[in-house]
């Protein structure tokens, strides 16, 4: 009779000591969420390397977050000057383009319903977010996969992030398409928690942002250069008008004959202006090489120094996102 009460209690106490040894799914999330969104601000340096085009660009990233809705984040391609700078204060959510000369003002929740792969927030959202979420250890790690929200997520829908057990910090996401081939991985150098900046560290200078370079849309357009979308969409026809501008010539592509119908307009970029910043409709997309501004039926951005507009009444905001993306500077040459 001991014996068998001793093997009962060997099995309970084994039990406890494996219960305590493997955190269900949703211990940890709570342990996560409580850890990156309750501090009053953070900082972090890392790595993003986006793979959808024929070479893969890898890019530095850089974020501070103060709370309640504070964000400076800026976007550096390795071995280049270029950049990008997305920032939310008071004032509302501004994509500064320092190579353009150009800053441009939304009125937008962003990143509310925008997540982004480098902001650990919103992967902490994401994680909240998706009930079917998974969770797998492997050696020091917690392997969460879940259905992403970032504005790609019709093509890429899922994620896996990559937490480190003893800090419960994230070490790195891969954002996958529907086959979980990755296409994005943020990989994270250093976070810092616990980091409030002051308001006005959030403030937008015009003055710090003039450039001496000049947009490049005449070379540009004597060149005849045009991105054309690289679509897959059965149906759809090219039929394609120019006109002359003051700056160059404006393009009309149309595309139909099919359910998904859209319109291309690519010109000249203005000029910029180092005195405002230009008031935008829509909210900040992040496409991998530039900023672009979403509504219900456009989407539009600039890029080496021309100006796209992409409008549709039939295509969906995933869809817009798409042909947008499916223009990247590679697909023109």
């Amino acid at each position: 009779m001991r014996s068998r009460i001793f093997v009962l209690m060997l099995v309970a106490v084994m039990a406890l000591l494996a219960a305590c040894g493997s955190p269900s799914k949703e211990d940890v999330m709570k342990k996560v969420g409580s850890k990156w969104n309750e501090a009053k601000g953070y900082e972090l340096e890392a790595t993003m390397e986006i793979k959808t085009g024929s070479e893969p660009r890898v890019y530095d990233v850089v974020v501070w977050h103060s709370k309640p809705d504070f964000y400076k984040v800026n976007v550096t391609q390795a071995g280049s000057t270029e950049s990008q700078m997305i920032v939310r204060n008071e004032e509302g959510v501004f994509v500064i383009t320092p190579s353009l000369g150009k800053t441009y003002k939304f009125q937008s929740d962003w990143p509310t319903q925008n997540s982004m792969p480098y902001l650990i927030g919103t992967l902490s959202d994401d994680m909240k977010a998706d009930k079917n979420a998974t969770m797998e250890e492997k050696d020091k790690t917690y392997i969460f996969e879940t259905a992403s929200r970032n504005n790609h997520k019709k093509v890429l829908p899922l994620q896996q992030i990559h937490i480190d057990k003893k800090t419960l910090l994230p070490k790195f996401v891969s954002v996958m398409d529907e086959n979980k081939d990755e296409k994005i991985r943020v990989t994270f150098k250093k976070i810092t928690l616990g980091v409030e900046h002051k308001a006005s560290d959030y403030h937008v200078d015009m003055e710090e942002i003039k450039s001496d370079k000049k947009p490049q849309s005449t070379e540009n357009d004597k060149a005849g250069m045009k991105y054309y979308p690289n679509l897959e969409w059965n149906g759809t026809v090219l039929e394609e008008e120019t006109v002359d501008v003051e700056n160059g010539t404006r393009t009309f592509m149309t595309y139909g004959g099919g359910d998904k119908e859209f319109i291309v307009v690519q010109e000249p970029a203005s000029p910029p202006n180092d005195l405002v910043p230009v008031s935008v409709e829509g909210d900040p997309v992040d496409l991998g090489f530039a900023i672009a501004a979403l509504t219900e039926n456009s989407i539009r951005w600039e890029q080496d120094g021309v100006a796209f507009f992409v409008a549709s009444s039939t295509l969906s905001a995933d869809e817009l996102i798409t042909v947008a993306s499916s223009m990247r500077p590679e697909n023109s040459k």
